[in-house]
């Protein structure tokens, strides 16, 4: 009984899948090889399903099907390509999305920014500081202003902030400003650039140790701190002089905190991002 039941059923979903198959030909969608990548076979009625489509009578290419007045001359419409996934998206005011934020970085890093920027760790383009949602030009009602970033990038190369507004919408860059002298908040990725430079350099002998009488163990990589900073910026007649350029170069002084730990005192010793060095406070 078991086995006849399965027959039946298998005649029934091979008839369904042919059915659909069928349907999908005369209007000339082009059925996908496989439902992706990774995933198992569901049954025999996608691989029928799938046989159906590509058997064809002899005499039809690509894209000709056997719809009605096909013997009047009539052209099947061709396939049907679905656009590209531009993922998750918001809407007026709302927070971009991951998605949003993503490709806004993808369009505003074309390949010029690309090609004459230079990030933290000295890799060929620009750091990545921030993405937010542009806000609308004082024309345009807050519900109907289209969706825009505002992607914020330092370049390295010659200590330039630059500002990118993408309109998510059509894909394009509307507006490019750079400026000089600018330094908002530090990234976490510029954070962790500063905390290996300290631990690097011999002004970060004192750090280490600190570290080690906290947590009896060595202070080798930044991954082993939780890290706050700030930016730093020159005063007048403050030393040493080798900080007199902070806020004309990206200078960060740090905060740092055993992982699961105490706080260690390190607030005497700025990292210069820009040159790559390291200078203490009240020292010449």
């Amino acid at each position: 009984m078991r086995t006849s039941v399965q027959r039946h059923l298998g005649k029934v979903m091979a008839g369904a899948a042919l059915a659909v198959t069928a349907t999908a030909v005369m209007v000339g969608i082009t059925l996908p090889g496989a439902a992706g990548a990774g995933e198992a076979d569901t049954g025999g009625a996608r691989n029928t399903a799938q046989r159906a489509a590509q058997e064809r009578m002899p005499g039809e290419g690509p894209g000709e099907g056997r719809g009605q007045g096909q013997g009047q001359g009539a052209v099947a419409p061709g396939a049907v390509e679905p656009p590209a996934d531009e993922g998750e998206r918001g809407t007026g005011s709302d927070p971009l999305t991951g998605d949003e934020t993503e490709r806004a970085v993808r369009i505003a890093l074309d390949r010029q920014v690309l090609r004459s920027a230079q990030d933290v760790d000295g890799d060929r383009g620009p750091q990545r500081l921030s993405v937010e949602l542009a806000r609308p030009d004082t024309a345009e009602p807050d519900a109907r202003a289209p969706r825009r970033a505002d992607v914020t990038l330092y370049d390295y190369e010659d200590d330039t902030l630059i500002t990118r507004t993408v309109d998510l919408a059509t894909g394009t860059v509307t507006r490019t400003g750079t400026q000089r002298g600018v330094q908002p908040p530090l990234s976490r990725a510029e954070q962790t650039e500063a905390a290996r430079l300290l631990i690097a350099d011999p002004l970060g002998a004192g750090l280490k140790a600190d570290y080690k009488d906290a947590t009896g163990r060595e202070l080798t990589s930044p991954d082993q701190l939780e890290l706050f900073a700030m930016v730093y910026r020159a005063a007048p007649g403050a030393r040493p002089g080798a900080l007199d350029r902070c806020g004309e170069h990206r200078c960060a002084r740090l905060f740092p905190k055993a992982a699961n730990g105490p706080w260690i005192d390190a607030r005497h010793l700025v990292v210069d991002l820009s040159t790559r060095e390291v200078a203490a406070l009240g020292r010449d």
